[in-house]
């Protein structure tokens, strides 16, 4: 295709020869173009400038659309068909995936790379800040100091339990949880007011219980196995006296008056209580009961307790030297009246066991023993924390449904040998000890049923409430005798001796929630020191 020549007009200085050439080409070239031009005035130099303007801008004009047409008119047209698109997409899509990949795999290598390098560069950076931390920490807890009110007043104002509780446990979520009971169906607040204490039921078999002692053995004939405060092979000492086999068959047998060994069995066997706090147990009707030994729990003030019961009921909690030290290190210091808030402090000297848990059953189970006159009891294990008043307790666990012994249902077991696996498993006694009980228990025929008197045949012991008559200390006699006698697992030997005391059949055993409506159970906060011999 052929295009305009206009753009050979070149003006550049030329010879006289040249310049004529030029000018000659450039009046034909013009010649040529002057159909172009618009027309312009009879002005040579002018002229000549607007036509070599306008040839050359109509020159690019020209140039590029014949570029744009060769293009087109070179082109090669290429007929895809749908198939041959849908796979080019998914080829598409591939190399997508894959640059994706690649580039994560990339990113991966280079963080695995720097992540080493960073923490061999900084290490000890990263360990210094940690320990520092910590150690700012601990000397702001060792710099707080509890701001326990050792003047509280025995009021029953919740505000002041409060003050006393939170010294103890503020991280617990169960510490003062005062909720409405969902179980335990207690008396409107103005009628316990008025309630009185029952006076005891007398239709029990048994009438009058001896406590066998060191005194009716030397009239006997002595007891000369005893002559040492701790027998060798045997948990039996000064404080319990030597039962004999012969001596356990027969105390399960049933008479108006029952003779037994219950503790106390020497002045010299250990557990000694001051003279004061002797004569304030003797004045307890109603009692509260709970004990830390070897340090290993805290003091917890009971909760949603009635101003009139506080005039009713005594709230005793027994310390050893050793829980009473670390006490005094936090702070908690025992007032001069022997009150810290709402508990009378007894602190018990001289422990006959080395096993503190053992040490532990005497409050527990001879609260009869302690408290001579006392009628009625509450024990509260030292992992819990009362939070319901004593004598709507009472009531509803004991009067209402005509019983002497309330107890908790376990929550996880049903018998005494499912039980005895756990025990072993939890290494809370060796499993040759456990075997030895079960296999006493196996020939005096303890059957394996998981209901007893259409009860639940394994109970939860953390929480006893009773009636002291004749029969219930006989009972908790008979359960003592076999805590020393076999494992301190009292709930290994409950269901026995329940089951071969075969005339106390007026017990409450309570479902689990109700046992959760009595107490804030905390747990234990620390494993408690054994004695050292």
């Amino acid at each position: 295709m052929s295009f305009y020549s206009c753009s050979t007009i070149v003006l550049t200085p030329q010879t006289n020869h040249g310049k004529e050439r030029n000018m000659n080409t450039t009046s034909k070239a013009a010649s040529d173009c002057s159909s172009l031009l618009p027309p312009t005035p009879n002005f040579p130099e002018s002229q000549f400038l607007i036509s070599y303007i306008f040839i050359q801008f109509h020159f690019l004009i020209n140039y590029f659309s014949m570029s744009s047409s060769t293009f087109s008119n070179n082109s090669i047209a290429i007929t895809v068909s749908d198939e041959e698109s849908d796979e080019l997409s998914r080829m598409r899509a591939r190399v997508r995936r894959k640059s994706k990949k690649q580039r994560g795999l990339r990113v991966k290598n280079k963080l695995s790379q720097r992540v080493p390098r960073f923490l061999l560069k900084y290490w000890m950076v990263l360990i210094f800040l940690p320990a520092a931390g910590l150690l700012v920490f601990e000397a702001s807890s060792i710099g707080k100091k509890p701001s326990l009110d050792l003047g509280l007043e025995r009021d029953g104002s919740y505000t002041s339990d409060l003050k006393v509780n939170q010294t103890i446990g503020e991280s617990n979520k169960n510490l003062d949880r005062l909720d409405p009971p969902r179980c335990l169906k207690l008396l409107p607040p103005e009628e316990l007011q008025r309630l009185e204490i029952p006076m005891h039921d007398e239709s029990s078999p048994v009438k009058n219980v001896l406590y066998i002692s060191e005194k009716d053995a030397q009239h006997r004939g002595g007891n000369g196995i005893l002559s040492q405060r701790r027998t060798e092979g045997t948990r039996f000492n000064l404080f319990t006296g030597h039962q004999t086999v012969g001596q356990r068959d027969k105390s399960f047998k049933v008479n108006e008056t029952a003779e037994i060994h219950c503790g106390f069995y020497s002045e010299n066997g250990g557990f000694k209580i001051s003279d004061e706090d002797k004569l304030y147990m003797q004045t307890c009707e109603v009692v509260v009961s709970t004990c830390a030994f070897g340090g290993g729990d805290d003091l917890y003030q009971p909760i949603g307790v009635l101003d009139t019961s506080l005039q009713k009921v005594c709230f005793l909690a027994f310390w050893d030297e050793i829980t009473l030290a670390a006490q005094e290190l936090k702070g908690r210091t025992i007032g001069e009246d022997h009150f810290i808030g709402k508990w009378r402090i007894v602190v018990a000297r001289d422990l006959p066991f080395m096993d503190q848990s053992l040490n532990g059953k005497i409050p527990k189970m001879l609260g009869h023993r302690l408290f001579p006159h006392a009628k009625y009891s509450i024990w509260v294990d030292s992992k819990s924390q009362v939070r319901r008043d004593p004598v709507g307790v009472l009531e509803a666990l004991l009067w209402r449904s005509n019983s002497v012994l309330a107890i908790s249902q376990h929550g996880a077991r049903s018998n005494v040998y499912e039980e005895a696996t756990a025990v072993v498993n939890k290494h809370k006694a060796t499993p040759e000890d456990v075997e030895v009980q079960l296999t006493r228990y196996r020939q005096d025929g303890l059957p394996e049923d998981k209901r007893f008197n259409g009860k639940k045949a394994l109970n939860e012991a953390s929480v006893i409430v009773r009636e002291h008559t004749p029969l219930t200390n006989l009972f908790m006699c008979l359960w003592f005798n076999e805590v020393v006698r076999f494992t301190s697992r009292d709930q290994l030997s409950f269901p026995y001796v329940l089951w071969r005391l075969k005339w106390l059949k007026d017990i409450n055993v309570f479902p689990v929630c109700i046992r959760k409506d009595l107490v804030n159970s905390m747990g234990h906060i620390r494993k408690a020191k054994p004695l050292m011999s």
